[in-house]
């Protein structure tokens, strides 16, 4: 008899030999765990993203706990590594040690990796992984890869139309993320190498060095290698505009660079998300590097004593950096209050939807102002580009606004409270660590263990995502068949 494999009544049948084929009574304990996982994550995606973030972190703090991952000797203390895991797997930036110093080649290589998997999100890669090997894309996996580029589908009922990616073209988005990804690093990787090997190191370690910068610029982390961090190049116009370029491309969002691809040359079939998403981040790109040119233009410290075009790349680079980048190339407890202040509206901002940047995301933004411009005007509904935006979109970025306030006042608090820091100094720390900015005035290096848990679980809050958040700890959505009587509050 042919070897075969069949399946009769939901009993696996193994491969067999000439004598015939051997049914399976029971399914095998690993299979019935995968079809527990299976079900459960199609279930409630959400859920999911919080779990798979979660066992992330636990993997890469005993990873980074490793005598190896250190160049002391011994086990990495468990603040340390844990904090370290957090900030690697939601690409955040922030250290409680010296990155450059502390982790040993391995500890380096270990966050090289988790850079790559928190940039991507755990949905999308887990599906690109799937689409590798099945070399199809199952509903499942478009569904959890949907929710992940559309936080709007995590929601039971009908989806707008108009979204950046819709669900028969996840397929083609997570091959672009795949794609874009490898290119981009690649290009920003090729652009800083020559600058790199100024400095006089050899080919090897300035490629290492180029691409580290690449990746952790395009993933919005922010972490340095060298020892001197961003010194050697803090003045040199084309490697802080390269970098400034590629956080650019990492913080506009992988549905963008995927709609941009399949029209570049017809704008006009972009999609409102795509407009919002540029028009708002170029906006609030030029509005951040004003600010900052005059509020810092008397300031020694930092730009004062800089000639006109120094202080202009300065400042560009100082606003793109807040919104998610996390490299400085001043110290940023120099910066004056009403900077620091600036600094917190932009991180808090973030990027856009879908992408390696954090923050309640340019797109709600758009939303808020969009409602209050329709509000003033007396329009019933919100209209942009000749398009209609329903209203539960206002509704879902008013709670993405709401739970991100929510969790960065009382994240201050907490820190506040355990340590002797500043206001302002707090206040920018947390909204690093809520937005997944990576910029720091230095109190997280120096905080206490008590107020770096509570900066890990801010930048764990920040990264799942206040939406999915909301939707993992909703048991589910229940379908009201009545509508109570109408009464209208005092508002403003």
């Amino acid at each position: 008899m042919a070897t075969r494999r069949e399946r009769i009544d939901g009993d696996d049948w193994h491969e067999g030999d000439k004598m015939g084929v051997r049914p399976l009574s029971r399914r095998s304990v690993l299979g019935r765990v995968r079809d527990s996982i299976d079900r459960f994550a199609a279930a409630t995606p959400a859920r999911f993203a919080i779990v798979v973030f979660a066992g992330l972190v636990l993997i890469f703090t005993l990873l980074l706990g490793l005598p190896v991952s250190n160049t002391g000797v011994g086990f990495t203390p468990l603040v340390d590594a844990l904090f370290t895991a957090v900030s690697v797997i939601c690409v955040t930036g922030l250290a409680t040690v010296d990155m450059a110093t502390y982790w040993s080649p391995f500890g380096h290589a270990v966050i090289f990796i988790g850079v790559q998997i928190g940039a991507v999100g755990v949905l999308t890669l887990a599906s690109i992984l799937g689409l590798v090997i099945s070399r199809r894309l199952g509903l499942r996996q478009k569904l959890m890869a949907a929710s992940d580029s559309n936080p709007l589908r995590i929601q039971r009922g009908p989806v707008a139309e108009g979204q950046a990616v819709r669900l028969g073209e996840i397929g083609g988005l997570l091959v672009t993320v795949a794609v874009s990804m490898l290119v981009i690093e690649l290009v920003i990787t090729l652009l800083l190498l020559p600058r790199v090997l100024l400095e006089g190191s050899g080919f090897l370690h300035s490629l290492w060095v180029s691409s580290y910068f690449a990746v952790m610029s395009f993933t919005n982390t922010g972490f340095v290698l060298t020892t001197g961090g961003l010194d050697p190049f803090a003045s040199d116009p084309w490697f802080l505009c390269v970098m400034m370029l590629s956080v650019f491309l990492g913080a506009i969002g992988f549905p963008v660079i995927y709609a941009i691809t399949r029209n570049f040359r017809k704008p006009k079939r972009w999609s409102i998300h795509v407009k919002l998403t540029i028009i708002t981040t170029l906006i609030l790109f030029v509005l951040g590097a004003i600010a900052f040119f005059f509020l810092e233009f008397t300031n020694p410290r930092t730009f004062g004593g800089l000639d006109f075009g120094q202080r202009s790349l300065q400042s560009f680079f100082l606003s793109m950096m807040t919104r998610s980048g996390g490299f400085s190339t001043i110290e940023v407890s120099d910066l004056n209050g009403s900077s620091l202040l600036v600094g917190d509206m932009l991180m808090f901002i973030g990027g856009g939807s879908a992408s390696t940047a954090g923050g309640i995301k340019v797109t709600t933004l758009a939303i808020l102002f969009l409602a209050a411009f329709a509000e003033a005007r007396g329009n019933e509904s919100m209209e942009a580009f000749d398009r209609r935006i329903p209203g539960d979109v206002l509704r879902l970025a008013v709670s993405v606004v709401l739970w991100g306030a929510t969790t960065v006042a009382a994240a201050s608090i907490v820190v506040l409270q355990l340590t002797d820091a500043p206001l302002d100094h707090v206040l920018f720390d947390v909204i690093s660590a809520f937005a997944t900015s990576g910029l720091s005035t230095g109190l997280t290096q120096n905080a206490p263990d008590s107020a770096a848990y509570v900066l890990a679980a801010t930048m764990f809050l920040g990264r799942v995502g206040t939406v999915t958040l909301a939707a993992a700890l909703a048991a589910s959505t229940r379908r009201q068949l009545f509508r109570r009587a109408e009464e209208r509050p005092i508002v403003g």
